[in-house]
């Protein structure tokens, strides 16, 4: 992976921020952040998040984190809101706070009170003391992430430069794990989180920027060192079939269905997705679950699977068959949940066509684009994960968790405000 830093680019944004009054750091966060989210390979629609500590005129510190509703590759100052920074660096030593009361100290720290909520992940970016932390899911990244028992081998590729911290649910937990990580080997660069992606941080935004782009490339030339070959993003360049899409959307515009008023289909079919999809195992991998497991809100666990020359009556069996097993997937697991949950709808995200390809399914043709946008990166991931070793994402219990998490459903229940 290159490093896009560019010396006059740099220069521009922070007379940018200067001309707005604003400050150089914020200028260089807003470049960085939008040259993370300019590569498919770092972050993807709302993935990731940055951030930078600066300190007023008066002395107070402040944290301008990723807010919701923001992509990376877009990103402006109104997307990057401040917090204050003591507010935040108090709840490290307070009590175990729930995500309702999370959410309300973030807020209670906004300078600005219509400001879009900070990242969930905000107490994490504020308990590291750097002053800009950035943070992505790489596909290379995840290609070993996603592998069993790894503290070992981010030891041997990485030295003491990245710490490991074992998977736990983003949020308030997550941040007081990944600070006992850092406390614990606080000569490191970056944090390495299991079945999640990377973090790097530094006092200047350029070096940890290519931090970023080092220890992604070490993870690439780790794939390379055991003969998996990692392709970059893919256009699609396969035939659709048009029979099989025109008899798909008439399954899932029936009455009952979510799609009922409409339905939008983005198929793709790239080198990687048919090599995924051409798997004899295909159906066993998929439901692992997801690369990362923010994906799960926007495809849920696993797709569908079809033949290629499916007809209508074999989709809506295909999709009875998937609704069954997704509400026993939603029994088993609410039942221990320590408070209620009510089970979205039983409809597929994904259908992937055996040997061809893969529809993602929205109710718009931007959601569907999403969807696509994450299979054809998660298929790459898959593919190098399963010939580097065995692709072992989150387990069900927990990518139920992050599908179920209040916060996470809060952004698509009212995506403007928290995507």
């Amino acid at each position: 992976m290159k490093s896009r830093w560019n010396d006059e680019d740099a220069a521009r944004y922070v007379e940018t921020a200067r001309a707005a009054g604003q400050s150089d750091a914020l200028g260089l966060r807003i470049y960085t952040s939008r040259i993370i989210g300019g590569d498919p390979d770092l972050v993807l629609h709302g993935g990731g998040n940055t951030s930078v500590k600066v300190t007023s005129s008066d002395g107070e510190e402040f944290m301008h984190i990723k807010g919701s509703g923001w992509d990376l590759d877009t990103i402006e100052a109104p997307g990057l809101p401040a917090v204050r920074l003591a507010q935040l660096l108090a709840a490290r030593n307070g009590p175990k706070l729930s995500d309702p009361h999370m959410v309300a100290l973030l807020r209670e720290s906004l300078l600005e009170k219509d400001a879009p909520n900070p990242s969930v992940e905000a107490l994490l970016h504020a308990f590291l003391p750097f002053a800009y932390v950035d943070h992505s899911h790489a596909t290379a990244i995840l290609a070993l992430a996603d592998q069993p028992d790894m503290r070992e081998t981010v030891k041997r590729i990485y030295g003491d430069r990245l710490a490991y911290v074992p998977y736990v649910m983003p949020g308030f937990d997550l941040s007081i794990e990944a600070d006992r990580v850092f406390q614990d080997h606080r000569g490191c660069e970056g944090l390495w989180l299991e079945n999640h992606g990377l973090f790097t941080f530094a006092d200047d935004a350029r070096t940890s920027y290519e931090l970023m782009i080092e220890f992604v490339t070490m993870a690439e030339n780790e794939l390379a060192r055991a003969g998996v070959e990692l392709s970059g993003p893919q256009a699609s360049d396969g035939p659709k079939n048009t029979g099989l899409a025109t008899r798909l959307e008439k399954a899932c515009t029936k009455p009952g269905s979510p799609f009922a008023g409409g339905v939008a289909l983005d198929y793709r079919s790239t080198a990687a997705i048919r090599t995924h999809a051409s798997k004899p195992d295909v159906e066993a991998i998929s439901m692992r679950g997801t690369v990362t497991p923010d994906h799960v809100i926007r495809i849920k666990p696993w797709p569908m699977i079809i033949e290629a020359d499916a007809d209508e009556a074999e989709i809506e069996s295909a999709l009875a068959t998937y609704g069954d097993r997704y509400r026993a997937y939603f029994e088993r697991n609410a039942a221990r949940a320590s408070e209620p949950k009510r089970i979205l709808d039983v409809y597929p995200r994904v259908v992937l066509v055996r040997g061809e390809g893969i529809f993602a399914i929205g109710a718009s043709a931007k959601a569907a684009k999403i969807g696509g946008d994450l299979c054809e990166q998660a298929t790459r991931a898959i593919n190098a994960a399963e010939a580097y070793g065995r692709f072992t994402p989150i387990g069900e219990a927990d990518l139920f968790d992050m599908e179920y998490w209040s916060l996470e459903q809060a952004k698509l229940a009212a995506p403007a405000k928290f995507q």
